[in-house]
Protein backbone atom coordinates (compact mmCIF):
# COMPACT_ATOMS: atom_id res chain seq x y z
CA UNK A 1 0.00 0.00 0.00
CA UNK A 2 1.34 3.63 -0.59
CA UNK A 3 1.57 6.33 1.35
CA UNK A 4 -0.99 7.68 -0.51
CA UNK A 5 -3.22 5.35 -0.13
CA UNK A 6 -3.07 4.44 3.22
CA UNK A 7 -3.43 8.57 4.02
CA UNK A 8 -6.69 8.19 2.42
CA UNK A 9 -7.89 4.92 4.40
CA UNK A 10 -6.72 6.90 7.44
CA UNK A 11 -8.41 9.89 6.92
CA UNK A 12 -12.16 7.68 6.42
CA UNK A 13 -11.21 6.08 9.42
CA UNK A 14 -10.33 9.66 11.38
CA UNK A 15 -13.49 11.10 9.94
CA UNK A 16 -15.55 8.69 11.36
CA UNK A 17 -14.05 8.59 14.74
CA UNK A 18 -14.33 12.82 15.14
CA UNK A 19 -17.96 12.83 14.54
CA UNK A 20 -19.04 12.65 17.88
CA UNK A 21 -16.16 14.35 19.39
CA UNK A 22 -16.50 18.09 20.41
CA UNK A 23 -15.96 20.68 17.80
CA UNK A 24 -12.94 22.21 18.99
CA UNK A 25 -11.46 18.67 20.12
CA UNK A 26 -12.14 17.64 16.36
CA UNK A 27 -9.60 20.71 15.15
CA UNK A 28 -7.17 19.54 17.90
CA UNK A 29 -6.83 16.26 16.44
CA UNK A 30 -7.25 17.48 12.94
CA UNK A 31 -4.02 19.19 13.37
CA UNK A 32 -2.28 16.46 14.99
CA UNK A 33 -3.21 14.65 12.16
CA UNK A 34 -1.72 17.22 9.97
CA UNK A 35 1.80 17.73 11.92
CA UNK A 36 2.03 13.93 12.02
CA UNK A 37 1.62 13.37 8.42
CA UNK A 38 4.25 16.59 7.70
CA UNK A 39 6.52 14.28 9.96
CA UNK A 40 5.75 10.79 7.43
CA UNK A 41 6.66 12.47 4.82
CA UNK A 42 9.73 14.72 5.44
CA UNK A 43 11.23 10.40 7.18
CA UNK A 44 10.55 9.59 3.49
CA UNK A 45 12.00 12.10 1.86
CA UNK A 46 14.86 11.34 3.59
CA UNK A 47 14.68 7.97 3.05
CA UNK A 48 14.93 8.53 -0.95
CA UNK A 49 17.71 11.15 0.09
CA UNK A 50 20.04 8.67 1.82
CA UNK A 51 21.34 7.31 -1.71
CA UNK A 52 24.56 5.54 -0.96
CA UNK A 53 27.93 7.25 -3.00
CA UNK A 54 28.65 4.68 -5.70
CA UNK A 55 30.90 6.42 -8.10
CA UNK A 56 33.85 9.15 -6.43
CA UNK A 57 35.37 11.24 -9.22
CA UNK A 58 38.51 12.63 -8.62
CA UNK A 59 41.75 14.09 -9.66
CA UNK A 60 45.77 13.14 -10.27
CA UNK A 61 46.18 13.56 -6.39
CA UNK A 62 44.19 10.41 -5.18
CA UNK A 63 45.62 8.12 -7.54
CA UNK A 64 46.43 5.82 -4.64
CA UNK A 65 45.83 2.06 -4.76
CA UNK A 66 45.17 1.92 -0.79
CA UNK A 67 42.29 4.71 -1.41
CA UNK A 68 40.80 2.93 -3.89
CA UNK A 69 40.81 -0.68 -2.07
CA UNK A 70 39.44 1.19 1.19
CA UNK A 71 36.89 3.18 -1.42
CA UNK A 72 35.84 -0.76 -2.96
CA UNK A 73 35.42 -2.03 0.47
CA UNK A 74 32.59 0.81 0.78
CA UNK A 75 31.32 -0.11 -2.37
CA UNK A 76 32.38 3.05 -4.14
CA UNK A 77 34.45 3.54 -7.34
CA UNK A 78 37.04 5.79 -7.45
CA UNK A 79 37.68 7.56 -10.82
CA UNK A 80 40.27 9.07 -11.39
CA UNK A 81 43.72 9.58 -13.90
CA UNK A 82 46.63 7.63 -12.91
CA UNK A 83 49.72 9.63 -12.22
CA UNK A 84 52.60 10.26 -14.30
CA UNK A 85 54.96 8.51 -12.14
CA UNK A 86 52.87 5.36 -11.58
CA UNK A 87 55.24 1.94 -11.15
CA UNK A 88 51.99 -0.59 -11.23
CA UNK A 89 49.99 -1.63 -13.36
CA UNK A 90 46.66 0.95 -14.17
CA UNK A 91 43.57 -0.02 -12.07
CA UNK A 92 41.41 1.41 -15.03
CA UNK A 93 41.42 1.66 -18.41
CA UNK A 94 41.11 5.14 -20.53
CA UNK A 95 37.41 4.68 -21.09
CA UNK A 96 36.62 4.54 -17.66
CA UNK A 97 37.55 8.38 -17.58
CA UNK A 98 34.60 9.32 -19.20
CA UNK A 99 33.03 10.95 -15.91
CA UNK A 100 36.22 12.75 -15.33
CA UNK A 101 36.33 14.64 -18.49
CA UNK A 102 32.80 15.75 -17.54
CA UNK A 103 34.07 17.46 -14.30
CA UNK A 104 36.50 18.78 -16.15
CA UNK A 105 33.97 20.58 -17.93
CA UNK A 106 32.22 21.62 -15.22
CA UNK A 107 35.08 23.16 -13.57
CA UNK A 108 36.25 25.19 -16.41
CA UNK A 109 32.78 26.90 -16.76
CA UNK A 110 32.67 27.62 -12.64
CA UNK A 111 36.49 29.27 -13.76
CA UNK A 112 35.00 31.34 -16.66
CA UNK A 113 31.82 32.39 -14.63
CA UNK A 114 34.58 33.65 -12.50
CA UNK A 115 36.18 36.30 -14.94
CA UNK A 116 32.50 37.87 -15.08
CA UNK A 117 33.12 40.25 -11.81
CA UNK A 118 29.57 41.04 -11.67
CA UNK A 119 28.38 37.57 -10.93
CA UNK A 120 31.79 36.94 -8.85
CA UNK A 121 30.79 39.71 -6.09
CA UNK A 122 27.03 39.28 -6.34
CA UNK A 123 26.41 42.91 -6.83
CA UNK A 124 22.53 42.72 -7.21
CA UNK A 125 20.49 42.66 -4.80
CA UNK A 126 17.38 41.55 -6.92
CA UNK A 127 17.76 37.55 -7.75
CA UNK A 128 16.00 38.14 -10.98
CA UNK A 129 18.92 40.46 -12.06
CA UNK A 130 21.47 38.69 -10.84
CA UNK A 131 20.11 35.27 -12.86
CA UNK A 132 19.80 37.51 -15.97
CA UNK A 133 23.25 38.24 -15.64
CA UNK A 134 24.17 34.68 -15.60
CA UNK A 135 22.50 33.80 -18.13
CA UNK A 136 24.40 36.15 -20.20
CA UNK A 137 27.74 35.31 -18.75
CA UNK A 138 26.27 31.39 -19.63
CA UNK A 139 25.80 32.65 -23.15
CA UNK A 140 29.33 34.31 -23.76
CA UNK A 141 30.88 31.67 -22.48
CA UNK A 142 29.19 29.41 -24.94
CA UNK A 143 29.67 31.76 -27.87
CA UNK A 144 32.99 31.29 -28.01
CA UNK A 145 33.32 27.91 -28.97
CA UNK A 146 31.16 28.69 -32.32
Amino acid sequence: MTLAEETLENAGVLEDALRDLPADLREEVRREEVRREEVRREEVRREEADVPLQVSVADRAYDSDPLREVLEDRGVQLIAPHRKNRTKPPAQDEEGLEPYKRRWTVERTFAWLGNFRRLLVRQDRMISRYQGFFHIACLLISLRFF
